[in-house]
């Protein structure tokens, strides 16, 4: 037992010597490797996509923007949700013409509607005869509704009443109607209040 004692401090004590010595001969052939080996680190690239959402996506644009997000959330949401397509020069052209029809539409519809104001304000007044009480006082009143009835009466034009904003009309006299025919444009029509 004693000799198996023996053997075991002598073999760790001749392993301790050993690798002390193998550390200090490595230490110093490894200062002598770093002065010729040297590590270059590269930026990691970004890796951002270019799409047109067909959808409007809450925090990142709306239906038909063009816009850049990174792949990893294109390929793992947007894609598989139908929300996005990537970019391809034939889809950029379209876009571009559907863009130009879309502009055109608006015009169209802003020059229709200011001839429609043109047309309104040269009428002149509309009438509106209600039933009369005591003095200027009118019975009831003039609701944008009246006055939509009379514009379709008397120009054939058919107008939605939430476009027309008209003062409280509750006794004879005249008043100015506004209606927003476009959000750029709006007409101004005079109102006559009779008494029957």
């Amino acid at each position: 037992m004693a000799s198996t004692s023996l053997s075991w401090n002598s073999s760790s004590w001749l392993h301790n010597r050993c690798v002390t010595k193998n550390m200090k001969s490595e230490t110093t052939k490894l200062t002598n490797r770093t002065s010729v080996l040297t590590v270059v680190a590269q930026k990691k690239a970004k890796k951002v996509r270019k799409i047109i959402l067909k959808d409007d996506v809450a925090e990142l644009g709306k239906k038909g923007q063009l816009i850049d997000v990174k792949a990893g959330y294109l390929r793992n949401f947007l894609l598989p949700m139908g929300m996005a397509q990537i970019v391809t020069p034939e889809l950029l052209k379209e876009m571009k013409m559907e863009e130009e029809r879309i502009e055109a539409e608006k015009k169209r519809v802003k020059e229709e509607a200011q001839q429609l104001a043109l047309i309104f304000e040269t009428v002149g007044a509309f009438k509106v005869k209600r039933k009369g009480g005591k003095g200027k006082q009118i019975f009831g009143s003039v609701t944008a509704q009246d006055l939509v009835d009379i514009i379709k009466a008397q120009l054939q034009r058919d107008v939605d009443k939430r476009i027309v904003s008209l003062p409280e009309i509750r006794e004879t006299g005249e008043y100015v109607a506004e209606l927003k025919l476009h959000p750029d444009v709006t007409a101004r029509v005079r109102l006559t209040v009779f008494a029957n």
